[in-house]
């Protein structure tokens, strides 16, 4: 962990031009700069660089942020990551946390092991190229291929020889590089009689990197007749450095185009993604022919939701890589197939097209993956009863792990129209697959005393903002009396959501700011956390709630700035929402400045139309789910609890139109 004071000095140092400059041409344009957006294909220079507001901020797909901001979203860094960047590039010494003895052993041994696969791949890469088995046999089968030579050194290829006299453990040996090191990254292994073998002799090497760039592992694959009598591949052993698991073929190369496109081709294996890199698509990566893993996932998700699956014409491999897809759904990931021509794959067919042709076919092929599933499945169901009953259940488990309602319900009404059932029949049974999977009852709102939110104080509950607070002091007061239990047990809706990150931009912009002078005086930010906290609202987007809570703990300090605290947060998501409300201003007209003095002179008027609109917000929501409920056989069946169930109705959707004329009075 890096130590606040070291992260101040290094965002002290930054300037934000220098920084944006190395990887995007800028040109002066008035008090900014401007230049071609690096993150989406910008024909007209649309990115602009506020050095006055250290920030930078694309008008055209919205992108913008920090110095900070800027290389997390550009280079994939981390938060800790971007920091050691700006601190060696002004040669500021990044201090981190003191490491226990086993901790730094261990921290020794992992870059020792970096170092070592690094020399190893330069060392085959140099064999490749000018070792005589080398160029004969490796380079010529990868000219064999198709392959263009910058292609080759791109991917950092290369060859590792099988002769009496070389051998690249007793090489590396020589170059002071431990046995031990060469056996745990699996360079090499030892026999039963203690003999030291290099594991990749006679095969091509394929690098496998980290998404920051550093080698992790390698695959070797076996040429010519020798395949009769060994595996074909044959890739590094898991190790402290390396777990296949959590690592995809040519991510390092392809994360920004993935970034610029929005958008992931999945391929299976290292040829694949070369030539469609040698074609001109380099936002693919390959899974190494396993299906993916929820690290896999995890890892893809930090650059793009949409994914595009491309399979080959083998119907019983796409079969069976079906099995593992659900997990993209469930990590909320838009997933499309595309199924290439009999006998073609990524790798043959992108090296008979150009570019543009395998774009165009791509565009026009890819369907969408519930839909290809459905209907592969559909031809062997045919018309008997049972396989379509089993096919139904199939498809259902799929649609029923989509996080989220909105689409979940897109691909029923689809997959019903598609296999002639009704939408009711498939809506039952995917509630029945989500009861299952999880506890039912458990809300996204709860009543929680130890929520990371100040409890309310007696000030901060009893003294009006401000007179124009009490424009909407009906609402407040149907709040503090009758919203408690409604809202603690309320589920969540998009609007929940939006409306909460609306409350996050308000303490970001102006979380310092006194809304009531006292005594004591209530900052904004704490004002908001404490009136969530009273009606027993906990958020569910993390973003509010780290801002509630650390704005809350900053109301006694007078230096304290919304703006630049959360901008500099270690959280990458809240420091990225902050940037992007200060972004915002970059290259303001005087309209619309004067838009935001007037805003903040109108914050306790805001204060309380905000917190008021999330509260009419989880409140209709809560009368909805009511509603759904008395359609349940466990409340349709027991009078009383559906007299009950009316009864919560009438009183709620009573309170939500007084929350609703209120809000239409302060609007109005």
């Amino acid at each position: 962990m890096i130590d606040r004071p070291t992260i101040d000095r290094v965002l002290a140092a930054t300037d934000i031009v220098d920084v944006v400059r190395q990887f995007v041409p800028l040109r002066k344009a008035g008090a900014n700069y401007k230049g071609l957006c690096p993150f989406h294909d910008d024909k007209t220079p649309s990115f602009f660089v506020s050095p006055a507001r250290q920030v930078c901020k694309c008008f055209a797909c919205g992108q913008g942020g920090d110095a900070v901001g800027f290389l997390m979203k550009h280079e994939q860094f981390t938060y800790p990551e971007a920091i050691k960047w700006l601190g060696k590039k002004y040669g500021i010494e990044v201090h981190e946390k003191e490491l226990t003895d086993q901790e730094k052993a261990a921290q020794s041994t992992r870059e020792a092991m970096f170092v070592v696969n690094e020399w190893a791949r330069d060392r085959f890469a140099d064999a490749l190229q000018n070792d005589a088995d080398g160029v004969a046999i490796g380079l010529a089968y990868f000219h064999s291929r198709g392959f263009r030579d910058d292609i080759i050194k791109k991917f950092q290829l290369g060859y590792c020889p099988d002769r009496r006299g070389f051998s690249i453990g007793t090489e590396a040996i020589s170059k002071g590089y431990k046995e031990d090191y060469l056996i745990k990254t699996g360079l090499c292994f030892k026999t039963e009689s203690g003999r030291l073998v290099d594991r990749y002799h006679g095969r091509v090497i394929f690098p496998v990197h980290t998404v920051s760039g550093r080698v992790v592992a390698f695959g070797g694959r076996i040429l010519g007749e020798k395949t009769k009598n060994v595996g074909k591949y044959v890739n590094s052993p898991e190790s402290i450095i390396y777990n296949k698991s959590h690592e995809l073929y040519g991510l390092f190369l392809a994360k920004q185009a993935i970034v610029k496109n929005d958008r992931c081709f999945l391929v299976e294996g290292y040829t694949d993604v070369m030539q469609m890199h040698q074609s001109g698509i380099e936002n693919v990566v390959a899974s190494s022919g396993t299906s993916l893993t929820e690290g896999q996932i995890r890892l893809l998700r930090r650059f793009t939701k949409n994914i595009t699956i491309l399979y080959d014409g083998d119907a019983a491999g796409i079969k069976a890589s079906l099995r593992g897809i659900d997990m993209l759904l469930a990590g909320g990931m838009n997933i499309k197939v595309l199924l290439l021509p009999d006998g073609e794959d990524p790798d043959s067919f992108a090296r008979s097209h150009t570019a543009e042709e395998l774009r165009t076919f791509i565009d026009e092929h890819e369907e969408d993956f519930i839909s290809f599933k459905t209907s592969l499945l559909m031809k062997d169901a045919g018309h008997d009863p049972t396989r379509r009953a089993t096919l139904i259940s199939n498809i259902v488990q799929s649609i029923s792990v989509i996080p989220d309602a909105i689409v979940r319900q897109m691909y029923v009404h689809e997959c019903a129209s598609m296999m002639h059932v009704g939408e009711t029949l498939i809506l039952n049974e995917i509630s029945k697959l989500r009861r299952n999977r999880s506890n039912i009852g458990n809300t996204n709102y709860q009543t929680d005393t130890t929520a990371n939110t100040p409890a309310p104080t007696t000030e901060a509950n009893t003294s009006p903002a401000s007179d124009a607070s009490a424009k909407s002091k009906e609402a407040d007061t149907t709040a503090t009396t009758a919203l408690r239990p409604n809202i603690a047990t309320a589920t969540t809706d998009t609007r929940v959501e939006r409306q909460e990150l609306q409350l996050a931009a308000l303490i970001v912009r102006h979380g310092e700011r006194i809304i009531d002078e006292g005594p004591p005086p209530v900052t904004v930010a704490y004002y908001i956390a404490a009136d969530l906290a009273a009606d027993g609202i906990v958020p569910t987007t993390s973003i509010l709630a780290t801002i509630l809570s650390e704005g809350a703990e900053q109301r006694q300090n007078k230096q304290w700035r919304a703006a630049t605290y959360f901008m500099h947060h270690p959280d990458a998501a809240v420091s990225a929402f902050a940037a992007q409300q200060e972004s915002d201003f970059v290259l303001l007209s005087p309209s619309q400045l004067a838009g935001y003095t007037e805003e903040k002179d109108r914050l306790p008027e805001l204060v309380s139309l905000q917190l008021n609109t999330l509260k009419y917000y989880i409140l209709s929501q809560r009368v909805a789910t009511l509603r759904r409920t008395l359609l349940s056989p466990e409340v349709r069946l027991d009078m009383q609890k559906t007299l009950d169930t009316l009864n919560e109705i009438k009183n709620t959707s009573a309170i939500v139109e007084q929350f609703g004329k209120a809000l239409d009075r302060v609007v109005k």
